[in-house]
């Protein structure tokens, strides 16, 4: 790894502390974890230890380390940021939130400390990075290709002092979470203005009166414990002090929103490959098949050493995405950003499905964490954008580079 990329010696405390946290409390805590959502029987249950946890990784300073705002977190840079996750990421049905890091708070919370007022910093934001609340992104809707955002319908139409909100969504993350009391909603304020001027973000109570949580979306026959629900809004009156940064600006904050998530996500697939890759390890070298270890077959080498190499390559394309992320800005960084957001998941998912595979009849049971990270794996390729939606901003700017080639009139 280059200079470049070097923890700082802040990250490389925070990093040390984070490994103990992890090997002395989110390992152990796994089984109670699957102990307690089991004996609850809701899927969508806050089980005590989550709550312990908490406490237990604010009390070691591992609190909000994605913030960049000094006053809100710990303030490190994206670059900084990284290693952490990743870290985060190897448990990552449980690490995040623990460190009150997971998604899409983490957006939302950048979004409110950004555009939100006075009033949504002290009634939304503090309980968020208290951890007291969660909240949920309510963007995409069953009725249209939400992989281009302005095809996004639901109606918010002015009235008086406020806007009356008429609509469906769904993949609304956390929205069935035990402690979700907010969501940001994208709609379409005004269908006559220029293309990326008809969206704006509105705050909006969970229970506000004609907000209806329809159900939890189950991938892949999981329903996740924060819940990606369908949620029907009938008309919904939002005043218009809840409108962020102002009506229009809607398509601009979800990309300065969904810039940082993207990568996010990617450090957490690296955590994720990384745990895999251990485990196959592991595995390979405790079974025996046909008289010697799994271990000693060539094709079984072959996973390991393909696995390792697609690890580091996709954490170097994070780092140089977060460093430019860090020095040159998100609209510079946003090719590094689409292409990591493609090459992380992908990477993952090979590594887990290999794991998967030594791990036979046990990897897609849940009594280890490989098919319910695949789950999340293959449906990262769809979230913040699919691969195909990146693909094309990565092509359309590579060909941008050599338009003056393009024949006269086409």
């Amino acid at each position: 790894m280059t200079s470049i990329f070097e923890m700082s010696e802040r990250t490389q405390k925070l990093s040390e502390e984070l490994l103990s946290f992890m090997d002395s409390h989110v390992y152990p805590a796994e089984a109670v974890y699957a102990q307690q959502m089991a004996e609850s029987g809701n899927p969508h249950h806050q089980p005590q230890i989550l709550e312990d946890l908490k406490a237990e990784a604010r009390r070691r300073g591992l609190w909000n380390l994605f913030h960049p705002h000094p006053s809100s977190g710990v303030g490190l840079t994206n670059l900084e940021y990284a290693p952490l996750a990743e870290i985060m990421g190897r448990s990552v049905h449980i690490a995040p939130e623990a460190c009150n890091c997971n998604a899409p708070d983490t957006g939302n919370m950048e979004v409110l400390e950004l555009f939100g007022t006075e009033e949504h910093k002290e009634k939304y934001l503090a309980p968020l990075l208290a951890g007291e609340m969660a909240s949920a992104f309510a963007m995409t809707e069953p009725a249209v290709a939400s992989s281009d955002a302005t095809n996004v319908e639901l109606a918010m139409v002015r009235d008086g002092d406020g806007y009356v909100l008429n609509g469906r969504k769904w993949f609304a993350s956390n929205a069935l979470h035990a402690n979700c009391k907010v969501m940001i909603v994208m709609g379409k304020t005004d269908p006559t203005a220029p293309v990326h001027r008809q969206q704006s973000m509105m705050v909006v109570p969970i229970d506000a009166p004609g907000v209806t949580v329809l159900r939890g979306l189950p991938v892949f026959g999981y329903q996740d414990r924060e819940g990606h629900a369908e949620i029907d809004f009938k008309d919904v009156w939002v005043p218009a002090g809840d409108v962020l940064k102002g009506e229009g600006e809607g398509f601009a904050i979800s990309q300065a929103r969904l810039g940082p998530g993207r990568i996010h996500h990617a450090m957490r697939a690296i955590g994720m490959a990384e745990r895999a890759l251990e485990m196959m390890c592991r595995r390979a070298q405790s079974r025996v098949t046909f008289g010697k270890p799994v271990a000693d077959n060539a094709n079984i080498q072959d996973w390991i050493a393909e696995s390792r190499i697609e690890i580091e390559m996709a954490r170097l394309l994070t780092l140089k995405a977060a460093h430019m992320m860090d020095t040159v800005g998100n609209k510079e960084a946003k090719m590094e950003i689409a292409a990591i957001k493609i090459a992380a998941p992908e990477m993952a998912l090979k590594v887990l499905d290999r794991a998967i595979q030594v791990h036979g009849a046990g990897g897609v049971t849940d009594d280890f964490p490989l098919a319910m990270s695949w789950a999340g794996m293959r449906t990262l390729r769809l979230a913040d954008g699919p691969d195909e939606v990146h693909k094309r901003a990565i092509a359309r700017q590579e060909l941008g580079r050599y338009r003056a080639d393009r024949p006269e009139g086409m």
